[in-house]
C-alpha cells in the first residue's frame, strides 16, 4: 500500500481521474498511453501490489485478477489475489519480472491513502509507486509509471483504516482501473503492430 498520494509530489505530471465518471476507464486508458514507450520492443509489464489480507490493500490484487480474466490483454499482468505481491515477496518478484523479461516498462499498481474528498479518485502517472510506505517498511520502488487509488482516509491509524475499508469501493475502482488498462493494452498493441509492419515495408522497399 502506497501511503502517501503521488499529486501531493508533483501534480502536473498525474492525472486524477474520478473512478464514478461515466468515461473514467477511458480517460485511465488515455493517461495510461500517454506514459507507454514508443518502441515496440519494450514489453510492458503490469505490477499489481498488495494483499487479500486486507481490504483496502487489495485493489492491486484485484486488478491484477480482473485483468486475467479478460479474454485477451497484450500487457504482461503480475499479482493477483490467489497470487499477490505485497511487503514479503515483492524484490523475489521483481527479480523474477526482469529476468523473465528484457527491459520491462513496468507500471506498479497499489492503493493508497488521501485526503477525504479525494476517496475513489484514480491516479494515472509517471514514476514509480512506493509500496510499504503505510506499514512503515521500506521496500522498493516499483515501476516507470503508476497507477493508484485512492480507497481511505489518511492521518490516523492507517492500518486499521486499511483493515475496515469498504470492499464494494475497492471492487468498483478495481474494475474501472482494470478496464482502462486494457483498453490501453488493446490500442497500444494496435499501434505497434501497424509500426511494425510500416517499417518492414519500408524495409522491403529499400533497394
Amino acid at each position: 500500500m502506497n501511503l502517501r498520494p503521488r499529486f501531493f509530489e508533483d501534480k502536473e505530471k498525474v492525472n486524477r481521474i474520478l473512478y464514478e465518471d461515466v468515461d473514467a476507464s477511458r480517460k485511465i486508458s488515455q493517461g495510461l498511453i500517454s506514459l507507454l514507450p514508443a518502441g515496440h520492443l519494450q514489453p510492458v509489464v503490469i505490477v499489481c501490489i498488495g494483499t487479500d489480507r486486507s481490504t483496502g490493500d487489495s485493489l492491486g490484487p484485484l486488478v491484477g485478477t480482473l485483468l486475467h480474466e479478460k479474454i485477451s490483454s497484450h500487457f504482461h499482468v503480475y499479482g493477483t489475489l490467489e497470487d499477490p505481491i505485497h511487503a514479503v515477496n515483492l524484490q523475489e518478484k521483481l527479480n523474477e519480472i526482469n529476468e523473465k523479461h528484457d527491459n520491462p516498462f513496468i507500471i506498479g499498481v497499489d492503493a493508497c491513502l488521501g485526503r477525504l474528498k479525494s476517496v475513489g479518485v484514480v491516479q494515472v502517472g509517471e514514476g514509480p509507486v512506493k509500496p510499504g510506505a503505510g506499514v512503515n517498511k521500506e521496500l522498493p520502488e516499483v515501476g516507470e509509471a503508476h497507477i493508484t487509488g485512492i480507497v481511505n482516509v489518511s492521518g490516523f491509524m492507517e492500518f486499521m483504516v486499511l483493515q475496515n475499508t469498504r470492499l464494494n469501493l475497492v471492487l468498483k475502482m478495481a474494475k474501472t482501473i482494470a478496464n482502462g488498462i486494457y483498453f490501453a493494452s488493446t490500442h497500444y498493441h494496435r499501434k505497434r503492430t501497424f509500426s511494425h509492419l510500416n517499417w518492414a515495408y519500408d524495409q522491403e522497399k529499400t533497394p
